[in-house]
């Protein structure tokens, strides 16, 4: 389906009722090209928004009723002002949780109704919920004027995962949501929030997402224990080397005096994480330098590091990774996301792209016994309201 404001605004008026026409937000989902897990650890990340999104449309009410409609789901959700509370296992968390935080924060708010709709796959490591968050809390900001910056509302969209979702993500999905800028990708560091866009050419490649169609759930799937074998590897480093903060603080050479000796698996996190910082630091120079071939291989070695030392793999992210591995037409694969499922991300020269995409669905049917969906994607803005589409200024 084509979105845009108008069929946006048709299912709104439509299913509200409404003679009004509505606020419509587009706010996109995230590619991560190099730098997985390294966010909530103070790390770098390396994201881009990309051309598919969640998108809802949003009008006052006269009381302090709050009703959400899915199109997804074709269900309703309402509820009060005063009485927003999560559902555990519920789709309105993603909506209530950014409520519930600007509610904390002291804004004022009236009733409203929300539509939601969208494009971003479910469970693909799209960063779905994200998006959504990010796309409601910049509809209440602009329907409320509530005068907020783009940080501040990566801020409350992170925070409502974690209160309302129960994911102690980073702030790397909602940032790059709300961020993000057509053909580039966002240099940021996690920690004091300083980025910097860098271009990326993609002149006679493509960007294809590969969906192993292995539905991950972040907070059932070990991501929230991964961050703990994190804390705690820090804390370990700590009682001996105080001012380390975070594992963006830690060396190698501190691992193995202080993590190592204590327990292998917590020093194979951390191995990895320190790892994937100076890959991603040493990738956006490649990328200055237009060498996308040399990005690639970090890409490669990224996946083997999350695979073997982070262990958030699965059979058929790797299964996907070695299919391509010796393909001279693929630059660069690994796993994307949290884990455990959704997609590969795959850098695929134009030319050969036809063929790697028949010959992978039918092995990927053949060995792993389910249909391979793909998706060719392209770097796009940030949350905004449509249709405007002028690059915003921060």
């Amino acid at each position: 389906m084509k979105f845009n404001k108008a069929s946006i605004s048709a299912s709104y008026c439509e299913v509200f009722g409404s003679s009004e026409e509505p606020l419509v937000v587009r706010s996109p989902g995230r590619v991560n090209i190099i730098g997985e897990h390294t966010d909530y650890n103070d790390g770098f990340v390396l994201p881009a928004a990309i051309d598919k999104a969640m998108y809802v449309a949003i009008g006052k009410r006269d009381d302090d009723r709050i009703l959400v409609y899915a199109t997804q789901y074709a269900e309703f959700f309402e509820t009060s002002l005063d009485q927003v509370k999560k559902i555990d296992q519920h789709w309105s968390v993603y909506v209530l949780g950014v409520v519930d935080q600007l509610l904390k924060g002291g804004s004022v708010l009236g009733g409203f109704n929300l539509l939601i709709d969208g494009d971003i796959p479910i469970g693909a490591g799209l960063s779905s919920s994200a998006a959504l968050e990010c796309a409601t809390v910049f509809a209440l900001n602009s329907q409320f004027a509530k005068g907020l910056t783009r940080a501040e509302m990566a801020h409350i969209a992170m925070l409502a995962e974690h209160e309302f979702a129960g994911v102690k993500c980073g702030v790397m999905d909602m940032f790059a949501s709300l961020f993000g800028r057509h053909d580039h990708v966002i240099n940021l560091d996690c920690r004091s929030l300083l980025y910097e866009y860098i271009p990326l050419n993609m002149d006679g490649l493509k960007m294809v997402l590969l969906n192993t169609d292995i539905k991950h759930s972040h907070s059932s799937s070990e991501y929230n224990t991964r961050r703990q074998q994190c804390e705690q590897g820090v804390a370990w480093v700590q009682a001996h080397v105080p001012q380390v903060a975070a594992l963006r603080d830690v060396t190698h050479e501190m691992l193995c005096s202080y993590v190592l000796p204590k327990d292998n698996t917590i020093y194979r996190r951390c191995k990895y994480v320190i790892e994937e910082n100076n890959r991603l630091l040493t990738a956006c120079v490649d990328l200055k330098k237009g060498n996308i071939a040399e990005l690639g291989r970090k890409m490669y070695a990224s996946h083997r590091g999350l695979s073997n030392d982070y262990e958030v793999s699965c059979t058929e992210l790797d299964y996907l990774v070695n299919q391509v591995r010796t393909n001279k037409g693929v630059l660069g694969a690994r796993m994307m996301g949290g884990g455990f499922g959704g997609c590969t991300l795959n850098i695929v020269r134009e030319e050969v792209l036809e063929n790697l995409l028949d010959s992978i669905t039918s092995a990927y049917e053949r060995d792993m016994g389910k249909p391979l969906s793909y998706y060719v994607v392209s770097i796009e803005n940030g949350a905004e309201l449509i249709p405007d589409r002028k690059l915003f200024k921060i």
